[in-house]
């Protein structure tokens, strides 16, 4: 029997990238600050990684302001949970799932 596996979409296939899409997915937008929190990322990496997902159109980005202080908020596109989705399925294919 040959199995067929799934291409792993490669911006996905990085652990804090899809620690971020997953939250999201879930939770379908969060702050800079809960998304720091719960992925335990420098705020540096984060701010990387939330470019990447970004520039893909995986997630958009709101800048606003509470009260004086900035804030950012991420959300999945239909993109993205598509991009999501795909990445689950294909990490199926590869345990017979």
């Amino acid at each position: 029997m040959i199995m067929e596996f799934k291409k792993l979409d490669p911006i996905l296939h990085s652990e804090l990238r899809l620690s971020i899409m997953s939250l999201l997915y879930y939770l379908e937008e969060a702050d800079f600050t809960y998304i720091k929190e719960k992925t335990e990322a420098t705020s540096g990496n984060l701010s990387v990684q939330l470019d990447k997902l970004s520039n893909v159109g995986y997630i958009s980005v709101e800048k606003t302001f509470a009260g004086k202080k900035p804030r950012t908020v991420y959300r999945i596109t239909p993109e993205g949970k598509k991009a999501f989705e795909d990445y689950v399925d294909a990490l199926k294919s590869y345990i017979g799932k």
